[in-house]
This record gives C-alpha cells, structure tokens and sequence, in this order.
C-alpha cells in the first residue's frame, strides 16, 4: 500500500464512539485520497489478561466496521506469541502501511510488555489522538462500561450507547 491512514484498537462492540471514529477516518482518507484501515486484534488484549467477556465475536466486528466504509480491515491474531513480540516489530508491520497518520486512543500500548506508547508510536508516523465521546449523561462509552451495564442487567442503557441491536453481544446475556 502506499498510502493510508490507519486506525489501531481493539473495537470490541464497535460501540457509538468506535462509530464516530470510524466516521472520520472514513472522512479524513476521502479527502486525503488514500485507504481508510482499521488494525485490530482477536481476540481482545485484555482477555488475555483479565477475565474479560468479549463483546462481539471478530464476524460481527468485521460486518460492523465494513458498514462505515472502511477500506481494509487487518485483524491480527492476538496470543501469547504476539504479545511477547517487541514494540519494534509492530512499528515495522505498521509501516508496511505507510500511513499518512495513525489514530490511537490516548491509553494506546503495544508490544511486550506494553512497552510501546503513544509517544513511541508519534516518533514513527503522524499520530492523532482519538477524542472521549460521551453520553448525554456525561459518562464516557466505552467497551468496559458496556460490559459493565450488561452485568447489572441495565440493558436497553447498553444498547443506546452500543448503537447496534444485541445479536452477537455477549452471547447468552441479552434477549
């Protein structure tokens, strides 16, 4: 690829601030002319290392993220292996891309360790930071406080942050 402008997380859900990501990297490689990419991981970093439910299986992230026009999708088999590998072997995979810019989370950390952040990733390529989206009652969505709303059975409150109807989230917990 020559050129793109990437987007790296774990976009578990693909919950409303996933959506509006998604937006405008659509909208910033339109008008910069070049690929829109979403880089993401399955399954999620954080079951790996926390018992943590996974929101939606990598299918349905997949249809869910394709909706915005994303032009390619790289899912990289998140492992032991993986997570063992040096902060230096995901800024040259990233590379191949030739990004134009990187979108990141502010919380952003990559290879063994976590040893790779933010600041490592900006002195590599043009990295943009991926603003909070709240909800109308102020508090931030995200994967976990979905999760978090799913378990105290507050439901239909998870579905209007999640944005998407509940088939395939959290199978075995919604109607």
């Amino acid at each position: 690829m020559s050129a793109s402008i990437v987007t790296v997380g774990t976009f578990d859900g693909v919950h409303r601030g996933h959506q509006a990501l998604l937006t405008e990297i659509v909208r910033q490689s339109r008008h910069l002319g070049v690929p829109s990419v979403v880089y993401t991981f399955d399954p999620p970093p954080k079951t790996l290392f926390a018992d943590m439910v996974q929101l939606t299986p990598v299918d349905e992230k997949i249809r869910r993220i394709s909706h915005f026009g994303i032009d390619h999708i790289i899912i990289a088999r998140f492992d032991a292996t993986y997570a063992a590998r040096p902060r230096q072997a995901f800024l040259t995979e990233l590379g191949r891309l030739n990004p134009e810019q990187v979108w990141v989370g502010a919380d952003f950390r990559f290879g063994r360790a976590r040893g790779g952040d933010v600041a490592t990733l900006a002195r590599h390529f043009d990295t943009r930071l991926i603003g909070k989206v709240d909800c109308a009652s102020g508090q931030r969505i995200s994967s976990t406080r979905l999760r978090e709303l799913f378990a105290l059975g507050r439901r239909e409150e998870a579905r209007r942050l999640h944005g998407w109807p509940a088939r395939g989230c959290l199978p075995g917990t919604i109607d």
